[in-house]
């Protein structure tokens, strides 16, 4: 595969799920980056889908940062055979040198805290603060209710055609690589590259 994508964000779940292909999927995606030659940048936890993403990456030989909330370091799930692990001292700044760290941010199943950051970052790039991909690895359709959502905003003309459009989806580890690396973002709105006068 040909990608011109060097480092990925992953957001994912710190739990393990009910379904198996969670956890299993995550290992495989984590194994095919390092097989690329893709660096892993992700939450920096050794349990769950996170802990396994790493683990697939580590095992194949790749290059893996983590990035953890001090607080979190304290329940002891840091993962400690990471290449680097960086500690930070809140949830907000995880997200800003998670995204200073990648050209891309992947997001598969989780819960509360895997949305709040797939939403930060699609909403940085809408806004142009970024001008990454952002894409759904949907896992055993996982996302289609969040996909529906996010067409019923289109229709009701809450999220405009071209924003729904930066979204990337697939069910398909080698096809949502290649789909971030071949994305050109939209260009800014009217209204947000006008200077004030």
């Amino acid at each position: 595969m040909n990608t011109k994508i060097k480092s990925i964000a992953v957001f994912c779940a710190s739990a393990d799920g009910n379904n198996k292909t969670y956890t299993e999927t995550a290992y495989q995606l984590g194994k095919h980056m390092a097989e690329l030659g893709i660096r892993l940048v992700y939450g920096g936890a050794s349990i769950g889908c996170m802990g396994a993403v790493a683990k697939g990456a580590l095992d194949a030989g790749g290059h893996v940062i983590g990035v953890l909330p001090q607080f979190l370091n304290k329940r002891e799930i840091a993962h400690l055979e990471l290449t680097e692990l960086i500690y930070v001292d809140s949830m907000h700044e995880r997200k800003l040198k998670m995204n200073e760290l990648s050209d891309a941010c992947l997001t598969i199943p989780g819960g509360f805290g895997t949305m709040e950051e797939f939403f930060e970052m699609i909403t940085w790039g809408q806004l142009g603060l970024h001008q990454k991909p952002s894409a759904i690895l949907n896992v055993n359709q996982f996302y289609n209710p969040l996909i529906e959502q996010l067409k019923l905003m289109n229709k009701e003309g809450l999220l405009r055609d071209e924003n729904l459009g930066m979204l990337l989806v697939s069910e398909d580890i080698q096809e949502v690589i290649q789909l971030m690396s071949d994305y050109t973002p939209p260009p800014l709105e009217k209204w947000l590259t006008e200077e004030k006068s």
